[in-house]
């Protein structure tokens, strides 16, 4: 599994203003979408969410997101590993995505930029 770069997931309240602060940042534009009724902005590596407190709450247990080539071949190395994929793969906007527990407790979502498949 190659592992093409990570981003940072940061809960915010004001979307607006924290979007504003890291544009100036990272010199990048933000790329916006709506996931579960939570509001994300993509800036350079960070990935900014504002939301309704309940579905916060389960985002910040995910420690990062980490870009792979293939969501499916990650899932096969992280069990081959003896991490435990708790969710997916599924379509995202971006692509496809799971989550994994590794051994020592972390939560990490691992996400590709495929097309998600029709089915």
């Amino acid at each position: 599994m190659e592992i093409l770069g990570t981003t940072l997931r940061i809960c915010v309240e004001d979307l607006e203003s924290s979007v504003t602060f890291y544009e100036h940042l990272t010199g990048s534009r933000a790329l916006r979408f709506e996931r579960g009724g939570v509001a994300v902005a993509a800036v350079g590596c960070f990935l900014l969410m504002s939301g309704p407190e309940q579905e916060l709450e389960v985002l910040r247990k995910v420690s990062a997101t980490i870009a792979v080539r293939d969501v499916d071949e990650a899932g096969a190395v992280l069990a081959a590993s003896g991490a435990k994929v708790i969710a997916g793969p599924v379509p995202t906007p971006a692509g496809r995505n799971l989550i994994a527990l590794h051994p020592d407790g972390s939560v990490f979502e691992y996400v590709d930029r495929q097309a998600p498949t029709e089915t």
